[in-house]
């Protein structure tokens, strides 16, 4: 079969690759569509040690069942959907606590790191656990579909701080999870949802897709005036914007993780008591947000710059590690 392969750090090359074999409790998927996380982009250049070449990555995706293995139930050749990134054991402590984004055996598809291996679904098929199946509404593309993994990270995220209606809301980073936050506020119906980043062009968008207010990061920060903040890039500026625009007793739910450490203004911290909270993938949201993308609830379409063939995926990588074109999310077709 064809696969997207990173054959050493920073190099991607389309090759012929053996077809994997579905285990017993695994099921083999035909490939339709899978996005470029940008974690995949990240990590392309051997920086955060989680995408050791040779490896295939991707962990957005949807598809076709073409095989089902031996004790398999309750699914069958042809059936559409998606999966979850993440693969949980459901033994460990967090599994049974239904925190299976935490779990003590977690793999994640796409992901070569020093503890595992897991070829992900840049390829014409993939194996996954049938545990980790979702099937997909009948009248929601494969393309709209790989974006549930991200906005599945948004929603655990706004359930994490669980703010109110009557919250004022403040997302700093309009990446495609910053801007699926700002779509899942708006759901909410918070009473002031914001926005706050450098690139114009994306807090035009954010402006469309539900927020009220939108900062220019750099010239323009927001006050201190918010209720809660959800920071989606994960370096210091902007936990420190995010921190400096909350109000006594505010909530920060750190979501980005660009750099393993930042500086924080503790004083800050702890002067107001905010209540910092950390988000990681998601545990169990892919239902609710498959339901958000077959009603139109989150546009899809309008985080989508491209649809390529996997044959390009070498060029759009480049791109987007680039920061070419103002791209959110390309998605790739095997």
């Amino acid at each position: 079969m064809k696969a997207l392969v990173l054959v050493e750090a920073g190099q991607f090359e389309v090759r012929d690759v053996p077809r994997p074999e579905p285990g017993p409790r695994d099921v083999l998927v035909r490939v339709e569509a899978c996005g470029i996380c940008g974690s995949d982009v990240h990590g392309m250049d051997g920086s955060t040690g989680r995408r050791i070449a040779p490896l295939i990555m991707g962990h957005e995706a949807a598809g076709v069942i073409a095989e089902t293995g031996a004790d398999v139930t309750g699914w069958k050749q042809g059936d559409r959907v998606t999966f979850d990134s993440t693969i949980s054991c459901g033994d460990c402590a967090p599994c049974r606590a239904g925190r299976i984004n935490l779990c003590d055996n977690r793999r994640v598809l796409g992901v070569s790191c020093n503890e595992y291996r897991c070829d992900g679904a840049f390829a014409e098929y993939v194996t996954v656990p049938h545990h980790i199946l979702y099937r997909l509404p009948d009248n929601l593309g494969f393309e709209q579909a790989t974006l549930v993994e991200p906005l599945s990270v948004a929603v655990h995220a706004v359930k994490r701080a669980a703010p109110r209606p009557a919250d004022a809301a403040l997302v700093v980073g309009t990446g495609v999870i910053g801007l699926l936050i700002v779509q899942v506020l708006r759901e909410i119906g918070c009473r002031r949802i914001a926005a706050a980043d450098i690139d114009p062009n994306r807090l035009r968008l954010a402006q469309k897709l539900g927020a009220h207010d939108v900062f220019d990061a750099r010239n323009d920060p927001p006050a201190t005036e918010f209720d809660t903040a959800f920071e989606a890039v994960g370096l210091t500026a902007p936990v420190g914007l995010a921190i400096n625009a909350l109000h006594k007793g505010g909530t920060l739910t750190l979501i980005g993780n660009v750099s393993p450490r930042v500086e924080l203004p503790l004083q800050t911290v702890v002067a107001r008591e905010l209540n910092l909270l950390g988000s990681c993938a998601s545990a169990g949201e892919y239902p609710e947000c498959l339901d958000l993308l077959a009603r139109g609830t989150v546009d899809a379409g309008a985080l989508i710059s491209a649809t390529a063939p996997l044959e390009e995926g070498p060029c759009w990588f480049q791109n987007l590690y680039n920061k070419e074109g103002n791209l959110l999310k390309v998605v790739l077709i095997p």
